[in-house]
């Protein structure tokens, strides 16, 4: 809020305006400034920050917000302070962009009954070992209808992915229509181990013990 609407009341009242620039901490500079409508010492300061500010932040591809920008301003020989630049930056409409909270896509079940750790922590990748080890990973993909869930079984040996599924859920079905494209893509001719996270989804480690073309297909 500006005092300066209450300095120019004192003055036409007759009151000394140094005196009450002094009493409210405000430069009479920036005030007779603000009356002859030209713009102060600070706004000045606060135009030239904001052309700095603005130059930074497109270096940084829209990705610096205001405490970046005061650090890269400082190492400029730049005197501010953050909160004036998160000001200016405000002002500019000017932000950062900022890590989205990850959301677990794996839940751990406490009740699960633990399984053996078939591939051994082995996950070199072995030309002759194809179709041998999969591996399954879920992640998500933000879109702007909400989250895209991505189910993938990967083969260990060559690191390809060989089946994937999405859905707008976490469901077991998600798992299991991935593993389901894997058999129907690969073909295996004999029993394939697939590595999951212990617990996986609800249910995995039963669903995942299903008879696919080649074999069984076990889960940890």
């Amino acid at each position: 809020m500006t005092v300066h609407p209450f300095i120019e009341a004192e003055k036409r009242d007759g009151h000394n305006v140094k005196r009450a620039c002094e009493l409210l901490k405000v430069s009479r500079t920036a005030f007779y400034a603000r009356c002859k409508g030209t713009p102060g010492p600070r706004s000045v300061r606060d135009a030239e920050l904001t052309e700095k500010i603005a130059e930074v932040h497109q270096q940084s591809r829209g990705t610096y917000g205001a405490p970046r920008i005061h650090a890269v301003l400082q190492r400029q020989g730049e005197d501010c302070g953050r909160r004036r630049i998160a000001r200016l930056m405000r002002k500019a409409n000017l932000q950062g962009r900022h890590r989205r909270r990850r959301q677990p896509t794996t839940i751990p079940d406490q009740r699960a009954t633990a399984r053996p750790d078939l591939v051994v922590r082995d996950f070199a990748p072995d030309p002759h070992g194809l179709d041998t080890r999969w591996c399954g990973v879920i992640t998500y993909i933000p879109t702007e209808e909400g989250r895209l869930y991505l189910a993938t079984v990967i083969d260990i040996a060559s690191r390809r992915m060989v089946g994937w599924s999405t859905a707008d859920h976490l469901r077991t079905e998600l798992v299991t229509d991935a593993l389901t494209s894997a058999c129907c893509r690969r073909r295996p001719a004999r029993p394939v181990i697939f590595h999951s996270d212990r617990g996986c989804q609800g249910g995995f480690n039963w669903s995942s013990q299903h008879q696919f073309p080649g074999g069984i297909v076990g889960a940890r």
